[in-house]
């Protein structure tokens, strides 16, 4: 595209015809903001080309007024006025591609923290989905890790091996779906035995540093929402938003129940039992060594205890219009 802009623009100048070539300039720019050289006064042959960039300014302008631009430098210029830009642009190259070629799409980064049971599974999702980012799992990768360790038979207190797990494993997540070394392991991940070994394995630093760093490659790649406990904290402390979501204990509890019962239809699930292990939860990851949980200075709380899913999401929704599109909905 840039060669063919290029090309495009230094042939008008050369010959002359802005409709012939801004239309290959344009073809070549298509839906993109382009820029244009525009002379401020006439400048004498014997000025060397790097003396015009005091005398030039430039402009972004939409297709329609490249066109007209290009025309006016053409036909209102001089010949020797028209070799100097000529010969300006092909000394610029960098600064004529910075103009023409499309500007990235911006990645966004979501940063949801919070204890278990907050809802931030449930909220990612449904946030990732009405913005069309990636959703990131955080949860599910040491959830994996702790899979192949159970598997291996490795003790969780051989921190070593673990994080050489953790370092070879290829973790693959696509909507609804996670994928361990090439297997789909979206089921065998959501076992108690594996939910008690994640928070285990989640504890060991060298295991948390080989998750950053494949949590990173992930939101480089794309916008993501991404939720976890050090997300905003630790993984993308620049991130765009960031959250806290939260709730009251009973409440946390509560919710944690219906999904194990909604799991195990018929099976009786003890309440008491399950605060406990949230108890037991909070206490590893609020009093770990590495990245406990913590509220970010800058992330802004939410206690979703009296508000429904579409409340929650709503409620971000609006947070992330204000940080990220001063309040204008996603296109």
């Amino acid at each position: 595209m840039f060669r063919a802009a290029r090309q495009a623009l230094v042939g008008t100048l050369e010959n002359g015809d802005a409709v012939g070539h801004g239309e290959r300039l344009k073809n070549a720019a298509l839906g993109q903001r382009a820029a244009f050289v525009e002379p401020q006064e006439r400048i004498p042959t014997r000025n060397a080309a790097a003396r015009q960039l005091g005398r030039v300014r430039f402009g972004l302008h939409y297709q329609s007024n490249i066109l007209q631009a290009l025309a006016e430098t053409a036909w209102n210029a001089s010949v020797r006025g028209r070799h100097q830009a000529v010969k300006f642009i092909r000394l610029h190259d960098l600064l004529l591609f910075y103009f023409l070629t499309p500007m990235a799409q911006r990645r966004v980064v979501v940063a949801i923290d919070g204890p278990a049971g907050a809802g931030k599974s449930t909220i990612a999702k449904r946030l990732a989905d009405r913005l069309g980012f990636t959703y990131i799992d955080t949860g599910a990768m040491y959830r994996a890790v702790a899979l192949w360790a159970l598997r291996q038979k490795i003790d969780s207190s051989d921190m070593h091996r673990l994080e050489q797990l953790a370092l070879a494993a290829e973790i693959e997540l696509s909507p609804g779906r996670i994928r361990l070394n090439g297997e789909d392991v979206t089921e065998a991940i959501r076992t108690p035995e594996v939910s008690s070994g994640a928070s285990k394995v989640a504890v060991i630093p060298g295991v948390r540093r080989a998750m950053r760093a494949k949590q990173r490659a992930i939101g480089e790649r794309s916008s993501v929402v991404m939720e976890g406990r050090d997300i905003g904290t630790v993984v993308f402390p620049d991130a765009d938003v960031k959250i806290f979501l939260d709730a009251k204990p009973p409440e946390r509890v509560r919710r944690r129940l219906a999904e194990e019962q909604a799991k195990a239809p018929g099976e009786i699930i003890s309440e008491k039992a399950v605060a406990e292990q949230m108890e037991e939860r909070d206490r590893r990851d609020t009093t770990r060594a590495d990245a406990p949980l913590s509220q970010a200075l800058d992330a802004i709380y939410v206690d979703s205890t009296p508000l429904n899913i579409e409340e929650v999401v709503e409620a971000i929704l609006k947070i992330i219009r204000s940080r990220v599109t001063n309040g204008k909905d996603f296109s």
